[in-house]
């Protein structure tokens, strides 16, 4: 299956967009080679700018270009937008409802060895709980390319999570994202496994390590976080008896927990949630870390296993 990296479909779809909207500005907190913003600033040097490694100011310089008039996309790792740069996002871009576009590079785990001082598993509950703030993390350089056009064309700030490195294509070239949408990936009867951002992949993986072992799990993927189509949900995930959740993240406020809470206000049912089990993380390959933190194929499948014959 061909892999692509998310950061280069965003340095790609900067360019894209900037030819279409002539109001469109990059702000970079001085990663625009790691994040591929480079090549937004190579096509258009007058609509880039290099804010220094300042992610605060950043925020407040996008935040006063929005209220201009100009769509800014910025680009910075994760965690220094999430953490950082937590209370300009809140007061300055969230209260005031700013046309703000947060490209969120180097999410999760998988960040090149930078280790927990720069692996995020903490953003999406922090985004997800934050009033008028879309939350996306898509599943494939096609999603996240569809994102990218939906999220510029919309009114209002939009935090769009994105992985380092290549990871499967999954979705068809004509894929058409729908803000809250639910897909289904794959049928089953027994288990379903949910997922979001890249982790979904792997559990189209885990799927057929299962079906080996005799059982049938539905796949879903949730890429819109908020808004979230609710109902769908429910109904996706109504045949199964049993659900596992799998992401890149905490397992306290992310894809978890928001399927929990779904499911328990609606149609409740055991929900498994795998992923960061409250501890940081480490430097290391991403194999090992995949290993380590249980989110690697073979172990989603191992853990879906143990459950369901507990």
């Amino acid at each position: 299956m061909r892999e692509v990296a998310l950061r280069e479909v965003f340095g790609e779809t900067l360019v894209e967009l900037g030819e279409r909207y002539p109001n469109l500005l990059v702000l970079d907190g001085d990663l625009a080679n790691s994040t591929k913003a480079d090549r937004f600033e190579a096509a258009f040097p007058e609509r880039f700018l290099e804010m220094g490694i300042a992610e605060q100011n950043l925020v407040g310089v996008a935040a006063g270009l929005a209220h201009l008039g100009f769509i800014p996309w910025l680009s910075s790792f994760t965690v220094f937008f999430t953490h950082r740069a937590a209370d300009p996002l809140r007061m300055l871009v969230a209260q005031t409802h700013a046309n703000v576009k947060i490209g969120a590079a180097y999410s999760g785990l998988l960040t090149g060895y930078t280790g927990k001082t720069h692996q995020d598993v903490e953003d999406l509950a922090i985004m997800r709980a934050m009033p008028d703030m879309v939350v996306l993390a898509p599943l494939d350089a096609v999603e996240a390319r569809a994102m990218m056009h939906w999220a510029t064309a919309y009114e209002g700030p939009v935090y769009l999570r994105l992985a380092r490195d290549p990871s499967p294509v999954v979705l068809p070239e004509d894929y058409a994202f729908t803000p809250g949408q639910i897909l289904t990936l794959r049928e089953g009867k027994d288990v379903a496994l949910v997922g979001t951002g890249v982790q979904t992949a792997r559990l189209l993986e885990a799927r057929d390590l299962l079906a080996k072992a005799g059982i049938e799990a539905g796949v879903f993927h949730v890429g819109s976080l908020k808004p979230l189509d609710e109902a769908a949900l429910v109904d996706a995930l109504g045949p199964y008896r049993v659900v596992f959740t799998a992401e890149e993240h905490s397992i306290y406020g992310g894809l978890g927990g928001l399927v929990a809470e779904v499911l328990g206000e609606n149609d409740p049912k055991p929900v498994h949630r795998i992923g960061i089990e409250d501890r940081w993380g480490e430097s290391a390959p991403n194999d090992w870390l995949l290993e380590h933190y249980g989110l690697s194929a073979k172990k989603v499948a191992e853990r879906v296993l143990k459950e369901v014959k507990a």
